[in-house]
């Protein structure tokens, strides 16, 4: 059994950054693919980056492509998002899922794996 906990949300001001951690742990941890979504109030969930099983392909959501950054180290069983450039519109749930391998897309229901989420505020 795969389990996933976020950390690092938090209030930050227009224009600045934070870093959401997500500890990995279960037997074959490093056959998943990790990614994040994240749901806004009134919402559905957005896929916004994923990282495959080696840390060596990444996707990006439209809406975070320049500003965030995804990545890995296995022998830590972490996963980061680097998020730069914050807006208001970033204000959501953020939630680390996973998914066996590669990333295959943006479908909820392709990532079996979810954390509990942490809370990412984006105002002035």
């Amino acid at each position: 059994q795969l389990q996933l906990n976020e950390s690092g949300g938090g209030l930050v001001q227009p224009g600045g950054s934070l870093r959401l951690s997500c500890a990995v742990s279960g037997f074959t941890s490093d056959y998943y693919a990790i990614g994040w979504f994240r749901q806004a109030p009134g919402k559905e969930r957005e896929g916004i980056a994923c990282v495959d099983h080696s840390g060596t392909d990444t996707k990006y959501g439209d809406p975070v492509k320049g500003r965030f950054t995804i990545s890995r180290e296995n022998a830590k069983k972490m996963v980061y998002l680097q998020m730069n450039g914050l807006e208001p519109e970033d204000t959501a749930v953020y939630y680390c899922v996973a998914q066996s391998w590669v990333c295959t897309g943006w479908l909820p229901d392709e990532y079996p794996y979810w954390g509990q989420g942490t809370l990412v505020r984006v105002s002035s």
